[in-house]
């Protein structure tokens, strides 16, 4: 077995501990304490991983960056039209 299984316990740990709060943000609403400047760098940024996820076809990466980056364009939609 090679290194690969680290990736998908990386993956999942920082995947899993960014879901209570774009959980809470989506059920609230409520994104005054959101740079807006910050999530959309963030937002661009998890979807450049996850182009190089695909070009490394790299599983732990893929899977990972695509649900992200779906909560993380949510959250940032939700600041857009909440402000």
């Amino acid at each position: 077995m090679n290194g690969e299984w680290m990736g998908y316990v990386a993956a999942a740990l920082t995947t899993l501990a960014f879901v209570p709060q774009a959980a809470k943000t989506i059920r609230s609403r409520d994104t005054s304490g959101i740079s807006l400047t910050m999530y959309a760098v963030f937002t661009v940024g998890v979807g450049f991983w996850l182009g190089y996820g695909l070009v490394l076809s790299s599983w732990p990466m893929i899977i990972a960056n695509t649900v992200t980056l779906l909560l993380a364009a949510t959250i940032l939609t939700l600041k857009l039209r909440y402000g």
